[in-house]
């Protein structure tokens, strides 16, 4: 009776969690405009940050409930699930997405750099303050990059839009539900672990990962039905970055992060691969829905050794 309880309070605290990061991320943007930011930088900072919200918020959380071994699990899971499964799922959806060279010139070096830096910093067991502060820069540099190039990709600046009281008000109740939804969900998973005798970081790097991504799944899948592919394979790579730099960076300061075996021994093997697969398949400009199927068989794969079912 207590399993079914507490899988009820992570479903509905992690439904909360992600429906205010929608709320949120929408009334940041219309602030952003409201400000003349250009477009470019709102969509590749407020809005691939916003996707990152439920993961940074939960993390946070968990580092002060001394449970950092979901940390590092959910932010592995997260970049696993959003190349394999959403990504997979965009590019079945999309069947042939085809993507422009200035969206990948650059930003691939930095996803695999992402990637390789999180796995050197992860490998010793233990993720430090000191190991958070290079992963923040890494942001920053990110961040400075994408600004940097705004001309470059032909951002532009909108013409400053209407700012309601209506929008800030949704901007602070939601970031509200937002603490509610996380504290909430990283108590379920506690307990739940407890009850289940299952180690925190499995729950972490499948249930939480999963349900965390759903805004990235919902944002690429909506941009590949319409074929809009930059913007399903952009927001993946942007959220993967995020993950890697300031989603593990930020809890860090408060601690240092627990690395398990699991994480080590199958985690970060899978999502080096994951981003090679990523890296390779995004060549030709060109993502088929035949790699997409490729991409959920090796989710499956990922799943299966982690349970011990393959």
């Amino acid at each position: 009776m207590d399993v079914l309880y507490w899988a009820f309070i992570f479903a509905v605290s992690l439904a909360i969690l992600i429906k205010s990061s929608e709320y949120f991320t929408l009334s940041a943007e219309e602030i952003g405009i409201y400000f003349g930011i250009p477009s470019f930088v709102v969509g590749v900072t407020i809005v691939s940050l916003g996707t990152s919200l439920p993961e940074l918020v939960s993390s946070v959380i968990a580092v002060l409930s001394d449970s950092t071994e979901i940390v590092t699990g959910n932010v592995v899971g997260s970049n696993i699930a959003n190349i394999f499964l959403i990504l997979g799922i965009a590019a079945i959806i999309g069947k042939n997405m085809k993507i422009s060279y200035e969206l990948i010139h650059v930003d691939l070096p930095m996803l695999f750099g992402s990637a390789i830096l999180l796995t050197l910093t992860l490998w010793d067991g233990v993720f430090t303050s000191t190991e958070a502060i290079l992963a923040i820069l890494g942001a920053v540099i990110y961040i400075a990059y994408t600004a940097s190039s705004v001309k470059e990709r032909g951002g532009k600046s909108k013409q400053k839009g209407k700012m309601s009281a209506a929008t800030v008000g949704t901007l602070i109740v939601s970031g509200a539900f937002i603490y509610l939804g996380a504290s909430y969900t990283i108590e379920s998973v506690i307990r739940l672990s407890e009850l289940l005798n299952v180690g925190k970081e499995i729950i972490a790097i499948t249930a939480i990962s999963i349900g965390t991504s759903l805004p990235e799944l919902m944002v690429s899948a909506s941009a590949a039905r319409f074929g809009r592919a930059e913007i399903a394979v952009g927001n993946v790579l942007g959220s993967n970055i995020f993950n890697s730099y300031l989603v593990i960076g930020v809890p860090a300061l408060i601690g240092p992060l627990k690395v398990t075996e699991t994480i080590i021994d199958l985690g970060l093997p899978m999502m080096v691969v994951a981003t090679f697969l990523y890296f390779f398949m995004t060549q030709d400009r060109e993502i088929t829905g035949w790699e997409g199927m490729v991409l959920i068989l090796f989710y499956v794969l990922f799943l299966g050794k982690l349970f011990a079912f393959i």
